[in-house]
């Protein structure tokens, strides 16, 4: 599973990940698996282009930790034995790593690109990751109404976009969490009808300087 990351490699990138795990309040025993994603990610982006980040190093903060950042919103879902579904998730991000950080936490990761989703479904069996599938299709076509207890998309889209698209898939009282850059207030404003702004989070992302929040959308009627 580690071939892609000679040993070297790995233990710099070991040595680089514990610390944001520990700043993120996350056990640092997570960079063992985290890193055998990370592995799998860079063997197969070789061939199928999965991530414009080729430097292992650039992935460990781009996609690890920013992903990582948010893991505390997603907590009591995890307890619960909720679920979460991960729109346009791509090479499984940010869905995969908090899979892995929140063990209980049932993640469908919703992906319509057809290598992404053989990627994904390749780091899931290896990884072993028993609450975790892969559904290879595009948002709006997802047949699974009512059925999450939150939603996330990491630089999807723009939010009224993505309540559009997926919004049909939260239970009553469900939530988008939705990871953005800046504060996105013209989006807020946008959300169509029925929907609102429950809060918006400033995440300190390890290892990036780039401002990060979160966004929390749910039902005027929640």
């Amino acid at each position: 599973m580690n071939d892609a990351l000679p040993p070297a490699l790995r233990t710099q990138l070991h040595a680089h990940l514990v610390p944001g795990l520990r700043s993120l309040g996350l056990d640092e025993a997570l960079a063992t698996p985290l890193l055998d994603y990370l592995a799998l990610l860079v063997r197969w982006n070789r061939t199928y282009n999965l991530t414009a980040v080729r430097d292992p190093r650039e992935m460990v903060d781009k996609h690890l930790l920013d992903s990582l950042a948010m893991h505390p919103y997603v907590a009591d879902i995890a307890a619960a034995g909720g679920a979460l579904a991960d729109l346009g998730t791509g090479a499984g991000l940010p869905g995969i790593p908090l899979a892995i950080a929140r063990p209980g936490l049932r993640v469908t990761l919703v992906e319509s690109n057809g290598k992404k989703a053989r990627f994904m479904r390749e780091a899931v069996r290896k990884l072993g990751l028993a609450d975790v599938r892969v559904a290879e299709s595009r948002i709006e076509a997802l047949d699974e109404p009512g059925r999450f207890d939150a939603i996330t998309a990491r630089a999807l889209a723009t939010l009224p976009l993505i309540v559009e698209l997926g919004g049909h898939l939260l239970k009553p009282g469900g939530r988008l969490l939705a990871m953005k850059g800046v504060h996105p207030a013209d989006e807020i404003a946008a959300l169509p009808h029925g929907w609102t702004a429950l809060g918006s989070h400033p995440l300190q992302v390890p290892g990036l300087a780039a401002e990060r929040h979160l966004v929390v959308v749910g039902r005027d009627t929640d």
